[in-house]
């Protein structure tokens, strides 16, 4: 039986033994589905430290649980930032939540110059919060201890980036390199960028490449930008473990 997971603030101090609050909005969750002394249950910090802990009290606002053993997230020879182009309404959600259940440990929603939906303002704002909402219930759905990191950013932002990395794949149909073709180091950090509806444009592809992006291909057909992240971030977990 896999013990459901709830989100909770400790550090590398926390200890067999220890015990832990849970409180605000994870607490309410734990409440409403009844959860009762003696039950077990999986905590997280979201940075990749968790625990394993029994139930030992509850009240209107929070939990508490009695640690019985120390949970670590495991070690990932890459840890992979995703540049996810806004997309129309349900479609950013699903990419959001496939990219965190295959192991993005970031992800950056970028506003892409062929992007329809635009944000700004108190938009912005409210979407930003919906998407990493939307991280954080995937990482606990799939019992992922790293909760995704989710920031917006500008075309610029994104060419940053890709200096910040060892390796920066562009998602692009006309690529000539396959990513299964890709010959990634033992250790590091990656990128992996993915256009919007209308396809990234010729300005900011020769951007990301004069950055040091690489374009590749992970299908004979051009994907819809809420799931190529996910087929991109599975092929690329394959050629890590070769």
């Amino acid at each position: 039986m896999t013990f459901p997971l709830f989100l909770a603030d400790f550090d590398e101090s926390v200890a067999v033994g220890s015990r832990i609050a849970v409180v605000g909005e994870e607490a309410h969750h734990g409440i409403v589905k009844r959860i009762a002394p003696g039950e077990s249950v999986l905590l997280s910090n979201g940075a990749g430290l968790g625990l394993t802990g029994t139930v030992v009290a509850v009240d209107k606002r929070e939990f508490v649980v009695e640690v019985t053993a120390l949970e670590h997230a495991g070690d990932r020879a890459f840890n992979w930032t995703v540049v996810q182009a806004l997309a129309k309404g349900d479609r950013s959600d699903l990419a959001v939540q496939m990219a965190t259940e295959l192991g993005a440990c970031r992800i950056l929603a970028w506003q892409a110059s062929r992007s329809i939906v635009r944000w700004s303002g108190d938009r912005g704002d409210k979407s930003l919060a919906r998407w990493q909402a939307t991280a954080r219930e995937s990482a606990k759905q799939a019992r992922r201890m790293v909760v995704p990191v989710v920031e917006a950013a500008s075309t610029a932002d994104v060419v940053a980036a890709i200096g910040s990395v060892d390796v920066a794949l562009v998602l692009h149909e006309d690529a000539e390199l396959h990513i299964a073709d890709v010959v990634l180091p033992d250790r590091g950090a990656g990128l992996v960028i993915v256009g919007p509806e209308g396809g990234i444009s010729a300005d900011e592809l020769d951007r990301f490449v004069a950055a040091g992006a690489m374009p590749v291909l992970i299908s004979d057909g051009v994907l819809r930008t809420s799931t190529a992240a996910a087929v991109a971030l599975g092929q690329l977990d394959v050629l890590a473990r070769r």
